[in-house]
């Protein structure tokens, strides 16, 4: 075998982690939907290249990466490490750019203390609504501005298809790459979108109480299309590492019955409102709120966070807590 020796002893370890973490499954007879699946081989020319170097087989020096067997790479960094990294992986995307994964430790940035709380609820028509009317993340539907150019670029690919045992055109994978390019804007779009709404969030709130809202079951349902294009997945979470990064306290409510309780009085309605019903309304003490505003403010009650100061057990003499 050809190159460093360091890679390929790395890859036969993870290959050797991940195939005892599937037998360990298969004998604990732990469902098939939380299983870890076997390791399988891969043919060198149908998958990006892909190495883990650990401590022994890379080394900085003068802003350059050397890689055991003698290879020197010019990195241009996007950030500073903050300390000295135990392990790098190089792998290439499917655009053919290559990339440096640094392993370093995890370090706190912590923000100072606000007071504040707030409630945040996942949907559709607007990605997050808050209990703070400043920090409503709209849907700004990157995907749908960019759906005319990929389904343009579908068409370039369906076109220029070879035929069966025949050799792909420079022209396919031309085309492949186009489609796959606008499809990572599309992606870093979102990407950027959530950690710069994230960080605001985070910023201006002690404690956050989220809907643990989980959208994979949408991809059934006639909103799958406009619920990728959300992002929900991606944006909780960016909100979820943001807190953690800057020492905030992240409340991970459950999702049930959320959009039938009353914030104001507790009461549940006897059945589920529609989803274009955007207005609730309580039976029992007459309240009337924006939907997703009394969702978002469930998630408070249930967190513990009411805006009364009682959260946790306060002392008496701490300023009340002031909801967003």
């Amino acid at each position: 075998m050809r190159g460093a020796s360091v890679p390929q002893q790395q890859l036969i370890r993870d290959f050797g982690r991940s195939r005892a973490k599937a037998q360990k499954d298969i004998k604990d007879r732990l469902p098939m939907a939380r299983r870890a699946g076997m390791p399988k081989y891969k043919k060198k020319r149908e998958v990006a290249p892909s190495l883990n170097y650990t401590k022994r087989g890379f080394r900085l020096k003068n802003g350059t990466l050397h890689l055991a067997g003698g290879i020197i790479l010019t990195v241009v960094w996007s950030r500073t490490l903050p300390a000295d990294p135990s392990s790098v992986r190089v792998y290439q995307d499917n655009l053919g750019h290559w990339y440096c994964s640094f392993v370093v430790p995890a370090q706190a940035e912590l923000l100072p203390a606000t007071g504040r709380v707030i409630g945040i609820d996942w949907g559709v028509r607007e990605t997050a609504t808050t209990t703070s009317d400043t920090h409503d993340l709209p849907h700004v539907e990157h995907g749908r501005k960019a759906a005319a150019k990929l389904t343009r670029y579908d068409r370039m690919v369906a076109r220029r298809k070879p035929g069966k045992g025949r050799a792909a055109s420079k022209g396919h994978g031309k085309a492949k790459r186009q489609r796959a390019k606008l499809d990572k804007k599309v992606a870093r779009q979102r990407q950027d979108t959530a950690r710069k709404w994230a960080k605001s969030v985070v910023r201006d709130h002690d404690d956050l109480a989220v809907e643990n809202f989980r959208p994979k079951f949408l991809a059934k349902t006639t909103m799958a299309r406009k619920a990728a294009d959300a992002a929900i997945g991606a944006t909780k979470t960016a909100l979820i590492e943001m807190g953690r990064k800057h020492g905030r306290t992240v409340h991970l409510v459950h999702p049930a019955h959320t959009t039938m309780d009353c914030a104001h009085c507790g009461a549940r309605a006897k059945h589920a409102l529609p989803s274009g019903e955007r207005t609730y309304t309580c039976t029992t003490c007459g309240a009337v709120f924006p939907r997703d505003k009394n969702s978002a403010r469930v998630m408070l009650v249930r967190a513990g966070l009411t805006p009364v100061g009682t959260d946790r057990g306060r002392p008496p003499e701490a300023p009340p807590r002031e909801a967003a």
